[in-house]
């Protein structure tokens, strides 16, 4: 660049501009913008640019690794996005809302606010080509705040998340035995006599072994207990893990997806095979199938479909962003949005046939059980002469009792008895109130599939599958916390990614000893309820606010045409314009509301009872439950007001790209006219050396966008389009 260019003179003058736009121009591959489609005022000369050195790397130049193959770069998306809530998360809000009739609100906002939106995401780490900070530190520096508050999240959710991932270690450790150690309730002696614990005979035994042989849990929030040790050393071999697959970056994750992201549907398929050949599975299936269509009218089902399309494809932690932005600039984000949504979709639907295959295995097993009990007791009160010999029909063999013959006598029995039947303490044992038995989380997971699981020829074998897989779903989604934590970190700072990633493992783990207190389960609960819900609901809000309607639709859309090769279709425009941003604001009132009726509390275990009740929590954990919103949501405001008074940085210097103060680009009407040329076009328009350029306008959904040459009389700050040069956002 010769010495007397105006961006040279700019730069060593008092005017800001940042080093960055000389950096980029530094690294920009040769252009021969005689020739070129686009021309800036009719230039037709000027210094030719540094040639690309041969040892650059192939994507663009700026030495970002890259994936190593399109299938690596999917499965890491498909292992962020397909964790454990796809299995113990998505089969309950089935079972609450409706069965089948739950699928089709769920569905309906995939198509409104989740593809839509995991396609913005997508796009924007891809053609930016930075983590979840420097992404929208570019798009807007005054809401820069937004990955801030989004890495904020990822911390908060990643030092819960893999205490689950622990805990499911130890179980998978324990489950190298015969019997499962669940399998049945310990024994106490009592002098010379051995009793059934009572706190495993008034529960069960998979209840009792999760409570208090595992989390050894306390009564009460208050009462931490101290640290449960194998909780601590299981906590510290998950936190070694996702250390060592994370440590490289995308070089050592992405061999890991290939195990991680693929083992888990191997495991469900053997399951679902296994499951159908259960006595029972058909009932559990056709349980979850039969659609209750009047549920589809309570606005609760369609908040929590909305909250499950939301959390389930990880949009707002920043891993889809951090992932995206190892992309090659002109990959087909747009495919990749919906093959990953609709993976993530599929896996729910064959998780949630596994787990009611089971559960209708179990409950056959329970209601079996609840039918031989209380025939035992029908028959004791018959020779005691409390019952009359009547009133059992004479078809009925004690011996060989059916569920259908039970179902007989107890309602001949209810029928004669009416004044003095509660007294006979007979439950009515209906395969349909064990199917209704919702269970999720860790209650699915620990209890109910590890009962049904002991009840499996070569249960151990079982045990182990389910237990390792997962371990390989949870890795698979910390991979992309992590991610979203490391990358926007490393963007900002020159860190050795190995430095920081140890760094981040250790002080994890010494926060989440807090989760491996004999309390700690309470305090999962808690950061579960509310460190991420509403935080990352305004975070992805905002996301879509900010390209929207402060970067402008038309423009992101002809950004995109111009990476993809093709323009998206006009449903994207007016989802990310008008619908996306109504779903969300609708959402964001339900949860609000939802948090302002609902008393905060906790299910506590009691062991005195052995069962769970229902506690408030107390004023310092209901202060911390607060903490956790304000301290995640606090970046939004306080970046955008530092900003605003120029109290800080807009970060533009620490991007390949130059900021104008308010929102978006320095003014570039002072640059001479070949340089700017060079600054917008690269050496072919999907080569664009600034992110996300706007050298030309996007003329709605149903205009086109041909090229035009600009001319002294334009109106466009940058040469092209009809842009006025005072708000970019003209379109608005």
């Amino acid at each position: 660049m010769p010495k007397n260019s105006k961006v040279t003179q700019r730069e060593h003058s008092n005017e800001h501009v940042t080093e960055s736009v000389a950096d980029l121009l530094a690294l920009e591959e040769p252009l021969d913008y005689k020739s070129s489609i686009m021309s800036v005022g009719g230039a037709t000369g000027g210094p030719a640019l540094k040639p690309k050195e041969p040892d650059e790397p192939p994507d663009g130049g700026d030495g970002r690794p890259a994936w190593n193959s399109k299938l690596q770069y999917i499965l890491a998306q498909v292992g962020f996005s397909v964790g454990l809530g796809n299995v113990w998360r998505f089969p309950y809000l089935c079972q609450k809302n409706g069965g089948g009739a739950y699928l089709v609100p769920y569905f309906i906002l995939l198509i409104l606010i989740g593809i839509p939106l995991f396609f913005l995401e997508l796009a924007v780490g891809q053609r930016i080509r930075r983590g979840s900070i420097g992404v929208w530190n570019y798009v807007c520096p005054r809401l820069g705040g937004i990955g801030v508050s989004s890495l904020m999240v990822c911390g908060f959710v990643g030092l819960y998340y893999n205490v689950i991932i622990g805990w499911s270690i130890f179980y998978f450790f324990q489950s190298f035995q015969y019997p499962l150690p669940w399998a049945e309730c310990p024994f106490r002696k009592n002098g010379t006599q051995a009793i059934v614990e009572p706190e495993c005979d008034k529960s069960s035994a998979t209840t009792y072994f999760w409570y208090r042989q595992t989390l050894n849990i306390t009564s009460t929030i208050a009462d931490s207990g101290g640290l449960n040790w194998r909780m601590t050393l299981s906590l510290l071999a998950a936190w070694f893990i996702v250390c060592l697959a994370v440590i490289k970056g995308i070089q050592s994750s992405g061999k890991v997806m290939y195990f991680s992201s693929l083992f888990p549907y191997l495991v469900l398929f053997c399951f679902l095979v296994r499951g159908l050949m259960l006595k029972g599975a058909v009932d559990g299936i056709a349980h979850m199938f039969t659609p209750k269509l009047e549920k589809m009218l309570e606005p609760q089902v369609w908040r929590e479909a909305a909250t499950q399309v939301f959390f389930a494809l990880g949009l707002g932690f920043g891993g889809v962003i951090a992932f995206s932005s190892y992309n090659k600039r002109d990959n087909n984000c747009h495919f990749d949005a919906a093959l990953v949504s609709v993976i993530n979709f599929i896996t729910s639907i064959l998780a949630t046939l596994v787990v009611f295959a089971v559960l209708g295995f179990k409950a056959n097993i329970m209601n079996e059980k609840c039918v031989i009990e209380n025939a035992e007791k029908i028959l004791g009160y018959v020779n005691s002469n409390v019952l009359s010999r009547d009133l059992i029909p004479p078809h009925v063999n004690f011996s060989h009792l059916s569920s259908s013959d039970y179902a007989e006598m107890y309602s001949v029995i209810k029928t004669v008895r009416e004044d003095g039947f509660a007294q006979l303490g007979l439950e009515p044992c209906l395969l349909e109130d064990e199917l209704n038995k919702a269970v999720q989380g860790t209650g699915l997971a620990f209890i109910a599939f590890t009962e049904a699981m002991t009840h499996f020829p070569g249960s151990p074998f079982w045990s182990v599958m389910f237990f390792f897989m997962l371990i390989n779903l949870g890795l698979g989604s910390m991979i992309g916390t992590m991610e979203g934590i490391t990358t926007p970190i490393l963007d900002t700072f020159k860190i050795r990614k190995e430095i920081l990633t140890v760094c981040c493992c250790i002080g994890a783990f010494l926060f989440g000893l807090l989760f491996v207190q004999r309390s700690g389960n309470y305090f999962v609960t808690m950061f579960d309820d509310y460190s991420a819900g509403l935080p990352l609901t305004i975070v992805v809000i905002l996301e879509n606010i900010s390209v929207a309607w402060i970067y402008g639709t038309k423009r992101f859309m002809q950004d995109l045409e111009d990476m993809l090769g093709f323009r998206p279709h006009p449903f994207y425009f007016y989802m990310w314009k008008y619908v996306s941003p109504l779903c969300l604001t609708v959402l964001i009132i339900a949860t609000v509301i939802e948090m302002a009726i609902s008393t905060p509390g906790y299910n506590a275990w009691v062991e005195e009872q052995a069962s769970e009740q229902f506690q408030t929590y107390p004023p310092w954990a209901l202060a911390m439950c607060y903490a956790l919103i304000i301290v995640a949501m606090l970046p939004l405001p306080v970046v955008f007001i530092a900003r605003h008074f120029n109290l800080m940085s807009d970060g533009s210097n620490k991007l390949s790209v130059s900021y104008r103060k308010g929102c978006m680009m320095k003014d570039m009407s002072t640059l001479e006219e070949h340089d700017e040329t060079r600054f917008i076009l690269g050496k072919n328009p999907g080569d664009t050396p600034s992110p996300m350029p706007a050298h030309r306008a996007y003329l709605g959904p149903g205009g086109t966008s041909p090229l035009e040459n600009s001319s002294p009389a334009s109106n466009s700050r940058y040469g092209t389009g009809n842009l006025p040069p005072t708000t970019p956002e003209s379109e608005l």
